[in-house]
This record gives C-alpha cells, structure tokens and sequence, in this order.
C-alpha cells in the first residue's frame, strides 16, 4: 500500500467523503437506511484508489459504513420520532433480535472473504430494489406474523443480513414492513432507529474481526478506518433532518421509486466489481 500521497490528493478525498456525508446523512432521514447504501460503494472505491489489498477494503467499507451509521441513526431517529413515525411498541419487540444478528453479522466478517461481503451487498440490494420499484408493492398479509417468524426469524435476518452488508436497517425492514401493510413513512421512521440497533453491535464484531489483519490503512481500528468515519458522520449529523423533513412531505409512491432507484443503482455497481 502506498505510503504517502499528494496533499492535493488528501484534500481532494477529505472533500469527497465530507460530501459522501452529506448525501448520506440526507438519504438516511429520507429512506431510513442510514446512509450505507451510498457509503460503502465509495469507500469501497476509495480504499481500492489508496492500494488496500482487496480482501481488506470491502471489510473496512463496510466497518466503517456502520460506524458512520451509529450517530447519523440517531440523528435521523429523532427527527422521526418528532414527527410521531416510529412505531414504539415494534421497535421493542424486534430490537433484541436484530441487535443478536447484528452481533452475528459482525462476527461473520471474520470468515468472509471481501468478494463474498460484495455480493452479499449486491444481490440483496438488487432484489430489494425491484421488488420496491414495482407499481404495487408486493403484499403479503395485513399484519405482521407472530411467533418465531414474525419475531425471530425475520428481525433476526435483517439485523445479520444488514450487518454484513454495512447499511442502516431500512434496505431491508422497510420493504419487509410494506409487504405486511405497514404505512411507508412509519416504516422509514422506524427503520431510521433500527439502525442504531443495528451498528454497534455490528461494528464491535468488525473491529474484533479486523483487529490484527495487516494491510488495512493508518488509524484503523480493526475493520474501521477512524478518519473516514470521523469525516462523514460530522457531516451526516447535520443533513439526516434534512432528509426527513422532505421524506414527510413527498408522495409515498415516490418516496419509494427514490428508494429503489437507489437500491438498483447501487446493486449494479457492486455486482460489476465482483464479476470483473
């Protein structure tokens, strides 16, 4: 790996990531997602651009995803929460599930390899963006499930499943809560707090995970690169309200072709850097 570079270079990453923060912390109020979506393809460039072996950069694109996620939930969660659009009584019940897989998903990262993490990435991102892209949602009941499928198995996934993939819980929760009638924007409201649940038990598994592999860049901690992190959340804090003032006054239907089109644009990419 390179050892030093041109400070226009570092300048003009610095820019880059305050910038990828700022987009980030906008689509998490917006869609619920916690800005990953955007985040982990341009750190997955990024670390690639600064010579970081390929088996280490998809993990710390995804490390430092969720660590950028944590205070960006937050952020996004309360500014839901004022508006009345997270659904307390789910957010109880699901919250110790998805925090058991996201711990999971954490520690899965240890026998991964980065091509596996990508298309993990890739394909889950591209279902969920057709799936949402379609003129009806696809329904499956009125009500969510009971028991061990509706409050442990589903839950369980999302939080394992989010975790590997570096994202906010609302690529996966909010198509799973419109497929059982839940009303799109408390969806995204909710999903915005599943975030939080979801990456701090995420990022301690990747900085165990990480904590003695070579090749991964200066001021690491484990699978977290600290100054990316510290660069898109100090921004990222500031858009998400922003976000979610303009998620509560677009059309639901749009709200959620935004999500989509995201979602597949994403997918693509990733799943070009695997097959190539």
């Amino acid at each position: 790996m390179t050892d030093t570079y041109a400070l226009t270079t570092l300048i003009a990453l610095a820019l880059g990531l305050l910038a990828t923060g700022a987009i980030a912390g906008v689509l998490a109020g917006l869609l619920g997602v916690g800005g990953g979506i955007v985040i982990v393809p341009v750190l997955f460039w990024l670390f690639d651009f600064l010579d970081v072996p390929s088996a280490v950069a998809m993990h710390l694109a995804v490390g430092t995803s969720l660590c950028t996620i944590i205070p960006t939930s937050i952020s996004s969660a309360r500014s839901h929460h004022k508006k009345g659009a997270i659904d307390l009584a789910l957010l109880r019940s699901w919250a110790p599930v998805i925090f058991a897989g996201a711990l999971l998903g954490g520690l899965l990262s240890k026998v991964l390899g980065g091509a596996a993490l990508t298309a993990i990435f890739g394909v889950v991102a591209l279902a969920v963006s057709i799936n949402m892209a379609t003129p009806k949602t696809l329904v499956v009941a009125e009500a969510l499930p009971e028991g061990p499928v509706g409050r442990g198995a589903v839950p369980f996934g999302i939080g394992t499943f989010s975790a590997l993939m570096g994202i906010g819980g609302g690529t996966l929760s909010v198509p799973i809560l419109s497929a059982f009638s839940f009303p799109v924007h408390r969806a995204v409201g909710t999903a915005s707090a599943f975030g939080l649940v979801i990456a701090v038990p995420a990022v301690a598994g990747f900085i165990w995970s990480g904590w003695s592999v070579a090749d991964r860049p200066p001021f690491s901690l484990g699978y977290v690169s600290l100054p990316a992190a510290v660069l898109i959340f100090s921004v990222s804090v500031l858009t998400a309200p922003v976000g979610s003032r303009i998620a509560h006054s677009l059309n639901p239907k749009r709200l959620k072709l935004a999500f989509a089109a995201f979602l597949f644009l994403t997918a693509v990419r990733m799943l070009w850097s695997v097959l190539i």
